[in-house]
């Protein structure tokens, strides 16, 4: 049976957050995992993450950690300077969690997030290669520290180095690590893939990590998901890793804005109620 888990900044207005009350509240709402800010992790002193460590162990639940890169770590980069930031801040998130036992960093870690192509370009293959080739000096710290590195295949409004899973595919190939996997998202395949379906069973044992919404961003089954093809595909490739819902209600601050959520979605709703229906969901549709 899969774990399954939820993103902290269901409930938060800002990115860096004391994730303490969080792990209380995500076991008592019955969820095996809770996704954190990689950055937040990366920063903390040592103690600091020890005692989030031990916290999430004395509740029985397991860390995971996401991040979308910020423009000044771009690891895809014209400039070799940014370039360089950037593998070093991959390669302290990496210390960071492999010093909590190591795990998963998910997301946009290949170049930074938002990001569109420059004006006047179309040819994304220098961007592909300055990045698997910085990638490759990044990952081998987290072969060190038992981290996997997941690349978030998001939608051509966020981001346009990987847009489909073929695309991460050929990316991870490229980086040829075995702690280099593909990270797909239910929101974004419905945007960017042809069937949800065939695009979970193309990435195959590269999946490396799932995160579940709505096309509406809301809780599964709020939306047109087609939640029964998406638990068929991840029985037929066995898939063992994560389930992570990534669903974003609240409008306002650096959570509301990035995401772009510009009308309060939870009207009406209880947002620990309906996470826990949506696990309840979830773990219906897994078994």
């Amino acid at each position: 049976m899969n774990k399954i888990g939820i993103y902290y900044a269901y409930w938060t207005h800002d990115w860096d957050a004391d994730f303490h009350p969080f792990i209380d509240k995500v076991a008592e709402l019955g969820f095996d995992v809770l996704e954190v800010n990689g950055g937040t992790i990366a920063h903390m002193t040592s103690e600091e993450r020890q005692s989030l460590k031990a916290h999430a162990d004395d509740k029985g639940i397991i860390l995971s950690h996401c991040i979308g890169l910020p423009p000044q770590y771009d690891i895809a980069s014209e400039d070799e300077i940014v370039r360089k930031n950037g593998i070093a801040f991959l390669q302290k998130m990496a210390e960071a969690i492999g010093e909590m036992g190591g795990g998963n960093l998910s997301g946009i870690i290949y170049s930074c997030w938002p990001a569109t192509m420059p004006e006047g370009e179309m040819d994304k293959r220098p961007y592909f290669e300055r990045s698997v080739a910085s990638m490759k000096k990044a990952i081998k710290v987290a072969e060190g520290n038992n981290v996997f590195f997941n690349m978030e295949v998001v939608n051509r409004f966020e981001q346009f180095l990987l847009n489909t899973c073929a695309e991460a595919l050929a990316y991870v190939e490229a980086v040829a690590s075995p702690n280099a996997r593909i990270l797909l998202d239910t929101f974004h395949m419905n945007i960017e893939e042809d069937f949800i379906g065939e695009a979970i069973q193309k990435a195959g044992d590269k999946l490396g990590h799932l995160h579940i919404g709505e096309n509406n961003r809301m809780p599964p089954g709020y939306g047109h998901i087609p939640w029964t093809e998406v638990g068929a595909a991840l029985r037929k490739i066995n898939y063992q890793g994560h389930v992570v819902m990534e669903p974003f209600l609240i409008p306002g601050g650096e959570v509301g804005r990035d995401i772009k959520v510009f009308r309060d979605m939870s009207v009406g709703l209880e947002l620990d109620g309906e996470a826990r229906k949506a696990l309840m969901f979830i773990r219906g549709l897994l078994k």
